[in-house]
């Protein structure tokens, strides 16, 4: 199964910043579940271009998981929630639920990720929060969900 990474950052894609330690952070999230990172990408936090890459992504680049770092908090410019709602046709609350709590014995500011997960067609997209340390903390609130729930999409057994 293959995955895509998108960094959602306006310094980023601006050239203003250098690397993506959270997309590096995420990949390796990815591949740990034993899917192939297929495609990494930086977009600004501009509602319609993330709403696009995820399309992409989800109906052209045939990608079975599509995560997501950054734009999740409360600044004017953090779009990523409404863009993935944009986007789905199912939520899947439980996922975001299970990252938030994963992250809350971590930091006191857990609750102000609005990160969102959801389903297109057969993809499922998460959305992870931007900071780096943030990574492999939620990603352990659904480490074994994220697998179970990409059979479910294909058509395999839930077992």
């Amino acid at each position: 199964m293959r995955a895509a990474v998108i960094t959602v950052s306006d310094s980023r894609a601006g050239g203003e910043e250098e690397g993506d330690e959270s997309g590096d952070l995420l990949a390796a999230f990815a591949e740990s579940l034993g899917l192939e990172v297929f495609a990494r990408e930086v977009v600004a936090d501009e509602q319609g271009e993330i709403e696009e890459r995820l399309r992409h992504w989800a109906d052209e680049g045939g990608c079975e998981l599509i995560l997501t770092t950054g734009g999740t908090g409360f600044a004017p410019r953090d779009v990523t929630p409404e863009a993935t709602r944009a986007v789905i046709d199912r939520e899947a609350p439980g996922l975001a639920e299970a990252m938030r709590q994963a992250s809350r014995e971590h930091t006191s500011l857990w609750m102000v990720s609005r990160g969102v997960a959801g389903v297109r067609g057969a993809s499922l997209l998460v959305n992870f929060p931007g900071a780096p340390k943030s990574i492999p903390e939620a990603g352990e609130g659904v480490r074994a969900a994220i697998p179970h729930a990409l059979r479910l999409l294909a058509g395999q057994a839930g077992h």
